[in-house]
């Protein structure tokens, strides 16, 4: 079949345009230099470095805080490559929220009604004006009880006993130090309270300086098995809180909660022991690594063993309880961990991540 001298042409040029688009797309893309001048793109994954060393902070010496923030910073070293934790004496969970918020520490722990008042910076606490907003929680740790105790023969069968004498709350920032006078407080006491770590308060009870002495922590508390040593199971009493007293601590400061201290728990107990109770977080200041976090996470909640061998309280620190938190917002990679492994709905709406 014959084609005319016009479709020739127009064959031709269809070949000629073609082969053009095809060589055009075989040159290699100009590279263009960033300008550093240019602000980055938000949406742009970041890779961020990793400190290799991380600070946390713990309470004093004699209180379980003390041990237990040694034993998972020593399992974080261990399970996470590259990085190492060392724990560091503070003056516990209120001196805690002040120096990750400052990132004084890199990691510490509370309570979660220090974590409620650092957050909000509630008036008329130590963070009135000043909201703890670098501060983020990580995961949880155990509950704290409210344990008071005195002698056999002092004549102190309640709070409402120690009207007008001297009593040991702990280190100042702590949450025996924050709470325990004004627990004295609701109940109508007007005690002298003596503030010290908790080893040296014990020395002093039992050299006679003090009526009575007390702690927050989780059970059993050293600095009290300690005391029983010294002077004999048979010759300290430790003091319930129960009824109407019970009542007006939680009616005054509603994070507080009713438990039981079980009677198995020290020599000195006879029965179960009622009190009151707050539960424990790790923090982490908000700019940390998410990546470095979720394997922070991710070392604690998968070595119960290893952590039950550095404190009985630990007994408590699994993911179910992610949903003892109700105030303070989730560090991202602790909520991604959490998420991962299917506690998604455990977490309170007031936790989520900002």
């Amino acid at each position: 079949m014959l084609v005319s001298k016009k479709r020739w042409w127009l064959l031709l040029l269809v070949i000629f345009a073609c082969a053009a688009l095809v060589f055009a797309g075989c040159e290699p893309e100009e590279e263009v230099d960033p300008d550093p001048d240019e602000p980055a793109d938000p949406d742009e994954p970041v890779d961020e470095e990793w400190p290799e060393t991380l600070t946390l902070g713990t309470a004093g010496t004699g209180g379980v805080y003390y041990a237990y923030g040694a034993g998972w910073a020593d399992i974080v070293s261990d399970e996470v490559e590259g990085v190492t934790v060392g724990s560091e004496e503070t003056g516990g969970p209120g001196d805690n929220m002040f120096l990750v918020q400052d990132r004084a520490v890199d990691l510490g722990m509370i309570t979660m009604g220090i974590g409620y008042e650092g957050w909000e910076g509630l008036e008329d606490t130590a963070f009135e004006g000043d909201p703890q907003e670098n501060v983020r929680a990580l995961f949880p740790m155990y509950s704290t009880y409210s344990q008071w105790w005195a002698h056999a023969d002092a004549g102190i069968e309640c709070l409402t006993d120690m009207d007008g004498m001297s009593v040991g709350v702990g280190p100042t920032g702590g949450t025996p130090g924050t709470y325990h006078p004004q627990m004295l407080e609701a109940v109508g006491v007007d005690a002298d309270p003596s503030f010290a770590a908790l080893s040296d308060l014990v020395e002093s009870h039992a050299d006679g300086l003090l009526d009575a002495n007390s702690f927050s922590s989780g059970i059993p508390v050293g600095g009290f098995l300690e005391y029983e040593a010294l002077v004999g199971a048979d010759s300290v009493q430790l003091i319930p809180i129960e009824g109407e007293v019970r009542d007006a601590i939680i009616e005054e400061m509603p994070f507080w909660t009713e438990a039981v201290i079980p009677a198995e728990t020290y020599d000195s107990l006879d029965e179960d022991l009622e009190t009151v109770v707050v539960f424990n977080w790790a923090i982490v200041h908000k700019d940390l690594p998410d990546d470095l976090v979720y394997e922070i996470v991710d070392a604690v909640m998968t070595n119960h063993d290893a952590m039950m061998d550095v404190h009985d309280a630990a007994e408590e620190t699994v993911p179910e309880n992610v949903d003892t938190n109700t105030v303070l917002p989730m560090h991202q990679g602790a909520y991604e961990w959490f998420v991962d492994n299917g506690f998604e709905d455990d977490i309170h709406p007031d936790a989520m991540p900002q």
